[in-house]
């Protein structure tokens, strides 16, 4: 059986995605320490001026020891406005943004207690969106080298290479394209305004890819 450990991820990219796609079962970690400047907290959408990271203020409740279980939305920063307000003006004339903006937006705005309860909520809402009907576990312990998981909590980070080469990520219309060339594995936000429904056999593609060269063993 192939079993996957996924960081939890704030509208993760096109990678997460895919390796949910290609697993058998998957497991969000809730028990790491939390990592700055990885998708536990950003995403990264195409603009008018081009790739832009929007990222999440956080509140660490232990400073750099902080669980991610401990680790909560800023309360006072107004992030949320700027977030929608952002991704309104990058995608509001994509074919499919009216279809899935206003559940979106209400997600976006709701109090949550931590970062983690919003991104679940996110990637529930994202999966159903997607049509993709697969069960999502927490893990139930932190372990450094987990047995039994192909451990990618670490390998999809936006510092990190993408999982297929540049080339392999196959291109569809983006809002901005005549203006910037193709970005790759953006925010799954991306593939969704422009391919909606068309957009999960994309990202069944890119798990057969991945499966086929055998990229996240």
């Amino acid at each position: 059986m192939n079993k996957i450990l996924l960081s939890t991820a704030y509208f993760p990219p096109l990678d997460y995605f895919a390796t949910i796609l290609s697993a058998d079962e998957i497991t969000i970690e809730k028990h790491e320490t939390y990592f700055k400047q990885s998708y536990r907290n950003r995403c990264h959408i195409a603009t008018a001026s081009g790739m832009q990271v929007l990222s999440i203020p956080v509140i660490k409740t232990d400073g750099n020891n902080t669980k991610i279980t401990g680790i909560a939305p800023s309360k006072i920063e107004n992030w949320q406005r700027v977030h929608w307000k952002t991704i309104e003006s990058a995608y509001s004339k994509t074919a499919y943004f009216i279809h899935y903006c206003d559940e979106l937006e209400e997600i976006l705005f709701r109090p949550y207690p931590g970062l983690l309860e919003l991104n679940d909520t996110i990637l529930k809402k994202l999966l159903k969106f997607l049509r993709i009907d697969k069960p999502i576990f927490h893990s139930s312990d932190f372990e450094k080298q987990p047995s039994g998981f192909i451990d990618l909590r670490m390998r999809i980070h936006p510092k990190k290479d993408m999982l297929l080469p540049k080339h392999q990520y196959k291109t569809y219309f983006q809002a901005f394209s005549p203006k910037y060339e193709f970005i790759p594995n953006l925010s799954i936000l991306d593939l969704l305004f422009a391919e909606g429904p068309h957009a999960v056999t994309y990202l069944q593609n890119m798990a057969s890819e991945i499966r086929e060269n055998r990229l996240i063993e």
